[in-house]
């Protein structure tokens, strides 16, 4: 084989992952929240779960794409581990049409018709409105192309008439049941290296259509691609959170448990498969005409597609029945970390490595800026605890808590805003580019939030390290009323950010601000007048107006959270 025709192997299988790639992301470019929301809505039961999945991953053209957003609705509780298994299980069936376009480009030479689809994918492109379906057709166009490439380049090889590669895969004896094992590690072994089943499946159909690999080994290398793929994705779950590593492990499973029972009837089962395409297992090279074996071979691509969708179908259909027993087996395998969840800085949904396409991260960020504020609010908790606390050691402790809240915020406001603007540098579209400008403000008024909660913390600390007179039975009422609205806007705020935006009435938060400024200027009034009239001193009356003036900021950080969520401004006084 020389140099030119490895670099031209090579240089194709890149085409097809990189039009895969480029296809897949400009679908969900385009539907991702109708995806979304129909991955959301269509999983009431099992078999619902399953249809799901499948049709999201055929459309999307990823079954990495359609596990990622099935773990981001468990963790965000709209889904159930088991409702997940189902779409996973589905998931599987929706990617064997890879499998079935790569054969289809196997069997006849399409490159002739990609000139044209790369001539209108670039006018697309450069058509604002339509650019993500140029997108689109540019993936497609690569993909095929890449295929074509590596069709010609599989014939241009001539591994057929190649006597060492003859002679490599004829010392192995077909009949034997270690070959098969061999196989299968070694397609595993080759996905989890090349980081693409796609591709390795077409290195397959290569070996298999030009006759060198007998079909019974080329199918043990697709079974190992099923296990390769999984260890990937379980790699890639190690650092995320609990839910995410169990949708990993059921994934895995349900691909492991699917090759143990196929090794027990593989003859026959393979033998069905090619019966169902028409093609001659017992055909020999030696004992036909070369024009008779070649067209026996170019059936193989088919067969391998075929045994790939029947693999996944029947596989589902025996594990479908047992979700409910793979969850308790997930779930015992993989136990939740015993940390406290409050004390503990770690990102919940933002994991490196586990998100592949930007659409989606934005997704996870928006889910992680949800844990941001509801971990704010309390925070905001703790201080009005710290309020009315009078033992020195459970003040120092609860007091050290909130400065620990403090440097949490700061930490998290720097890692979200690190992500989004990893994912920014992806190609957006304008949607998802305005979401993320939104969700930067949205993180920047969350971490002023904190700011303020523990400016209010330090106000009574230092009241109390200082031995200040106490505060009357008034001022009492008035800071707890004022913490009380205060709590109101960021109940509301949360509220905001876990539901959908249609459903929210803007106005509720926007009152309660006017609440807030209406009473802070009062208690401002007043508190003149009780310095005046020594209900008093004026240094309590200083930290008194610290702590409302403080709320009354906090009040404003909330409604531009709200505003930049809303896409909204109102000028507040």
């Amino acid at each position: 084989m020389s140099i030119w025709i490895l670099f031209k192997l090579l240089g194709s299988l890149a085409l097809l992952m990189f039009g895969m790639k480029s296809m897949s992301e400009a679908l969900q470019k385009m539907a991702g929240p109708q995806l979304r929301h129909v991955l959301g809505a269509m999983t009431t039961n099992r078999f619902m779960g399953m249809t799901t999945g499948m049709l999201v991953t055929a459309s999307v053209q990823s079954s990495t794409a359609t596990t990622v957003m099935t773990v981001s609705f468990v963790n965000a509780g709209l889904l159930t581990l088991a409702q997940a298994i189902s779409v996973i299980m589905g998931a599987n069936i929706g990617t064997t049409l890879t499998a079935w376009i790569m054969s289809a480009g196997f069997s006849f030479n399409i490159t002739d018709f990609v000139y044209p689809a790369f001539f209108f994918a670039i006018i697309l492109i450069y058509s604002k409105k339509k650019r993500f379906i140029g997108d689109f057709v540019f993936g497609i166009a690569f993909m095929f192309l890449g295929l074509g490439t590596l069709r010609q380049t599989g014939i241009d090889m001539h591994l057929g008439e190649n006597q060492a590669v003859l002679d490599f895969f004829a010392s192995f004896d077909p009949n034997a049941f270690s070959t098969t094992l061999i196989f299968l590690l070694l397609g595993g072994v080759l996905t989890f290296c090349v980081q693409s089943s796609a591709a390795v499946m077409a290195i397959t159909m290569i070996l298999c259509s030009s006759g060198v690999l007998p079909i019974y080994q080329g199918i043990a290398l697709v079974m190992g691609e099923n296990i390769g793929t999984t260890v990937t994705s379980n790699l890639a779950a190690m650092s995320a959170n609990t839910q995410a590593r169990r949708a990993a492990l059921a994934h895995m499973f349900f691909n492991v448990f699917g090759v143990i029972w196929i090794l027990f009837v593989f003859r026959p089962f393979v033998d069905m498969v090619c019966g169902l395409v028409g093609y001659d297992v017992d055909m020999d090279r030696a004992t036909t005409t070369a024009k008779a074996f070649l067209a026996n071979s170019a059936k193989l691509s088919f067969v391998l597609a075929a045994f790939h969708t029947c693999f996944n179908v029947v596989n589902t259909a025996i594990l479908i029945w047992f979700i409910p027993q793979i969850e308790r087996f997930v779930c015992w395998v993989i136990k939740p970390k015993k940390v406290d969840e409050e004390e503990d800085f770690r990102l919940h949904f933002i994991t490196a490595g586990f998100m592949k396409t930007p659409e989606l991260s934005v997704l996870e960020a928006q889910k992680e800026i949800q844990q941001f504020a509801i971990r704010i609010q309390r925070m905001f908790g703790l201080v009005k605890e710290l309020l009315v606390e009078k033992d020195e050691k459970t003040f120092n402790k609860m007091y050290s808590r909130i400065e620990k809240y403090e440097g949490i915020s700061d930490n998290m406001e720097l890692e979200i805003a690190q992500y989004l603007d990893e994912v920014s540098d992806a190609h957006l579209s304008d949607d998802t580019k305005a979401k993320i400008r939104a969700m930067l403000r949205e993180i920047s008024e969350i971490e002023s939030i904190g700011d303020a909660c523990y400016n209010i913390a330090r106000t009574i600390s230092r009241k109390y390290q200082g031995k200040q007179d106490h505060f009357n039975q008034k001022q009492y009422e008035h800071i707890f009323q004022m913490m009380e609205l205060t709590d109101q806007a960021l109940t509301q705020m949360n509220a905001l950010m876990a539901g959908r935006k249609v459903s929210y009435d803007v106005n509720r938060s926007f009152n309660i601000e006017n609440e807030i400024n209406n009473y802070r200027n009062q208690l401002k009034s007043q508190n003149i007048n009780d310095v005046n009239n020594h209900a008093y001193t004026y240094a309590v009356g200083t930290i008194y107006m610290d702590i409302i003036n403080e709320c009354e900021k906090l009040g404003d950080y909330v409604v531009n959270v709200v505003e930049a969520r809303m896409g909204t401004r109102q000028k507040i006084a």
